[in-house]
């Protein structure tokens, strides 16, 4: 049993906030960092994604800028995309308006007036990407001057996205003593260059994260047209419980989940661009089994942690190995074994082997129709070579 937030230090203010909210008693990341963020120590932590780890940053860099001034930026937090950053910013908003701080996430793709009309009415706590803060840098629309907390969020996820050199150019801005948070899945090559430069005796807390592995589940690779692509996918859910839908893009996922509902199956869309409410009735459908599918981008589901999925489908081939396996561990939860399905258009297939052989997956990928028998029990047959 973890240790309750008062036993750390947290504010009273703070863990009623977080009480409201379910939250009693701390992470295993949060146990171990809270204490020496309070301090005002730099932290390296390790943590996957869903450990808890943007309370464990949060939390402290709230309550050590409850004194102090109001109206400038005193606390950075870096992340690799706009839906993180609005994840973070939702999380962290609440504790922050308990001490009379005001927050705002900044990043492209958004009005950068209105973000710079919010910023100059005062803000101390600013959630945003490298590229839109480098932006506002440019334009003299922010300073970093009074920075007293900097924190990179998923340091190895930005590495991965070739965004270490903005991270780099903005950390260079940021003069005086000032603390530095870092979290991230590694702590190998760029993330350890970033640790040594830019922290100063940081203290180390490790979470072992529980590396999914190929062999915890079963894999299946299908040539679909894209024109019967809906209709597999479709198939291929009503012959199952709960399947969990990727794509790559949001558009994607809102046109999927309307193609689905036309095709009769209960599916609903998970994104960035959603409100949070949409989000969390989506996913309670979804958890209590009244939704047959939910289509997510692979930001949106960082944050979803639903045990009993018994399909993880690839409608669009995740970029890269990792992905592949981020993904598809949805599947093996708690110990189960399940069914991760690919599917692979003709122009994709050569990207899909090249995965396959990272993977050192030797599946067979085999073409297939929404009208094909095999689609109702895809764990019971056996791909072979045609």
């Amino acid at each position: 049993m973890t240790r309750p937030f008062a036993e750390l230090g947290v504010a009273p203010q703070l863990i009623e906030v977080l009480a409201a909210r379910g939250f009693d008693s701390a992470f295993a990341i949060q146990e171990l960092t809270i204490e020496d963020a309070l301090a005002g120590k730099d932290i390296c932590g390790k943590a996957q994604t869903g450990s808890g780890k943007t309370l464990a940053f949060g939390i402290p860099t709230v309550q050590r800028l409850a004194d102090g001034d109001r109206g400038k930026v005193r606390a950075l937090i870096l992340v690799p995309t706009r839906e993180l950053a609005n994840q973070v910013l939702e999380e962290l908003a609440p504790l922050a308006k308990a001490v009379g701080l005001s927050s705002l996430a900044v990043y492209g793709g958004a009005d950068i007036d209105k973000q710079i009309n919010a910023i100059t009415r005062g803000v101390e706590l600013i959630v945003a990407t490298p590229g839109r803060m480098i932006d506002l840098l440019d334009r003299g629309a922010v300073s970093v001057a009074s920075v007293e907390i900097t924190v990179l969020d998923e340091a190895d996820r930005m590495a991965d996205m070739g965004f270490l050199p903005q991270v780099e150019w903005i950390l260079r801005r940021i003069d005086g003593t000032h603390q530095t948070l870092l979290f991230s899945a590694t702590l190998d090559g760029a993330i350890d260059t970033l640790v040594k430069r830019y922290q100063n005796e940081p203290a180390r807390h490790e979470v072992e994260g529980k590396e999914v592995t190929v062999e915890q589940m079963k894999h299946r690779f299908i040539t679909v047209h894209q024109m019967d692509q809906a209709k597999v996918a479709a198939s291929i859910i009503n012959a199952n419980n709960r399947t969990m839908v990727f794509c790559n893009t949001k558009r994607m996922c809102d046109r999927l989940a309307e193609d689905l509902e036309k095709l009769g199956v209960s599916a609903e869309p998970i994104h960035g661009d959603l409100r949070q409410r949409q989000r969390e009735k989506a996913l309670g459908a979804f958890s209590s089994g009244k939704l047959q599918a939910l289509v997510a981008t692979d930001v949106a589901a960082r944050g979803i942690h639903v045990d009993d999925v018994d399909v993880v489908l690839h409608f669009d081939p995740p970029d890269d190995h990792k992905t592949y396996l981020h993904r598809s561990g949805r599947t093996a939860r708690a110990g189960g074994t399940g069914l991760a399905i690919t599917f692979v258009l003709w122009n994709q297939e050569l990207d899909v082997k090249r995965m396959q052989k990272r993977l050192a997956l030797d599946v067979p990928i085999v073409e297939m129709f929404s009208n094909d028998e095999r689609l109702l029990d895809l764990a019971a047959w056996e791909p072979v070579e045609a």
